[in-house]
């Protein structure tokens, strides 16, 4: 698996920045996991809209959909265009709440909608596919994921709080994508359902990790601030995200 960071950014994107979106891709099989603001001019670099075989959202929170609109309407133009079958909708696997959230994701013949929760097993090609609700907060749904392909597992955090139990879901994976929303000097006294910086290091090393990708940052973070902040962490390679960033599995 290849993993190209295409956004990484919250609660906004930056100049020239996306929020969260992330490129996974097999010898058969393209996914995106999510698809914030500023993620399809990302995506674009690497592989046209219409090549992709299917989008996972982790939940509905502006930063990680507001490019799903976008989406829908250019792959309806590229089914126009006959460089994309009219009988082939890019599925759209993500929570069933809220309702209003998930039957937007319905759109005419450009996108199909495909509830997930914990129970739900996915095969996409090559590519094995488990969630695990996370704890994000204000009650609707938030899903990590769990890829498998070829012998490598990666697990995409998406937002979590720290009531995640992570204990075999994420136990000694290849890569680690998780959340690093604060720095010390900006974490809340009380949990809001994310993590810092330092939590996601301490996280990762006490689940084995062999690689950690810290995400969810906002923009005027400084990676040397990022890195430095997650020390504890030293299983293996500790990656800041960064756009265009690839990690090969």
């Amino acid at each position: 698996m290849r993993v190209t960071v295409l956004g990484f950014q919250s609660p906004y994107p930056g100049p020239n920045g996306a929020t969260p979106g992330y490129l996974i891709e097999t010898d058969s099989k393209r996914l995106l996991l999510d698809c914030g603001s500023g993620v399809l001019s990302q995506l674009g670099k690497y592989v046209p809209i219409h090549q992709l075989d299917a989008l996972l959202l982790s939940h509905y929170h502006h930063d990680h959909i507001a490019d799903v609109g976008v989406l829908q309407y250019g792959l309806m133009v590229h089914q126009l265009f006959q460089e994309r079958e009219k009988n082939r909708p890019l599925p759209i696997y993500a929570p069933a709440q809220p309702i209003v959230d998930s039957q937007s994701l319905l759109y005419r013949q450009a996108t199909s909608f495909h509830p997930v929760d914990e129970q739900t097993h996915l095969a996409i090609g090559d590519i094995q596919i488990r969630f695990l609700r996370t704890d994000h907060g204000n009650g609707d749904p938030c899903y990590a994921m769990r890829l498998e392909s070829q012998g490598k597992v990666l697990v995409y955090g998406a937002d979590s709080g720290p009531g995640t139990n992570w204990e075999g879901f994420a136990s000694d994976v290849d890569l680690f994508i998780c959340e690093g929303t604060y720095l010390d000097h900006n974490k809340p006294k009380e949990s809001n359902g994310h993590l810092s910086v330092r939590d996601t290091a301490q996280l990762a090393e006490a689940l084995k990790c062999r690689a950690l990708l810290i995400t969810h940052l906002y923009h005027l973070y400084e990676p040397e601030v990022v890195q430095q902040q997650a020390e504890a962490y030293t299983s293996g390679t500790c990656y800041v995200a960064s756009i265009g960033l690839q990690i090969t599995l």
